[in-house]
């Protein structure tokens, strides 16, 4: 089974999903999954705690992912 690799688009910001033929060089077939990807890691926030902390380059905290659940209640 091929290792499927996920990427986001220098130039988009597109997320995409496929296999790498070799380094830097996606195969035919690579797949826009953005939306799938948001939604899972929304998904995954909610499911085990409502902020993730990610690594900068240095390998101290850099960046913060939070969610919150906005109530659309109507008067």
């Amino acid at each position: 089974m091929k290792k499927i690799h996920i990427a986001t688009s220098p130039l988009t910001g597109t997320i995409f999903a496929g296999t790498i033929i070799k380094e830097g060089v996606w195969a035919a077939g690579k797949q826009d999954v953005t939306r799938q990807a948001i939604a899972a890691v929304a998904n995954h926030l909610l499911k085990n705690g409502c902020t993730v902390l990610l690594a900068n380059e240095s390998g101290e905290p850099g960046y913060e992912i939070t969610i919150n659940k906005i109530n659309n209640t109507k008067n």
